[in-house]
């Protein structure tokens, strides 16, 4: 499992992580496509913002490896904002590789990309 250095723990300020200290011995956490509803609370939404820059920052368009990226996070953005380089995409893989959509991004967080 790739351990991306200097990628932010967690939303400053709250107990939303970003990343993982360990690979788990049973294997990844599968990434899903959850459903964002209108109704989400702002401190979630403000978790969603703070992960993708952090994405973007860290990574830009360009793709990058699942790694240590929290997987609950990772869902939240899937299909959407993050979307998956390989064909076909091993959503149970430390090793599978994503990228932030700039269009989708620019989209949802107007303000994140300048």
């Amino acid at each position: 499992m790739e351990k991306h250095r200097g990628f932010p723990g967690r939303l400053p300020g709250t107990d939303y992580q970003f990343v993982i200290r360990r690979a788990n011995p049973k294997g990844a956490t599968p990434l899903i496509r959850r459903e964002r509803h209108a109704d989400r609370r702002p401190a979630d939404r403000r978790a969603d913002e703070g992960f993708l820059w952090a994405l973007w920052t860290h990574f830009g368009p360009e793709p990058f490896e699942r790694g240590n990226l929290d997987a609950g996070r990772l869902s939240w953005l899937l299909g959407r904002e993050v979307v998956a380089v390989d064909d076909p995409f091993d959503p149970e893989s430390y090793e599978a590789r994503l990228r932030v959509d700039e269009a989708a991004t620019r989209a949802s967080f107007p303000a994140l990309i300048e």
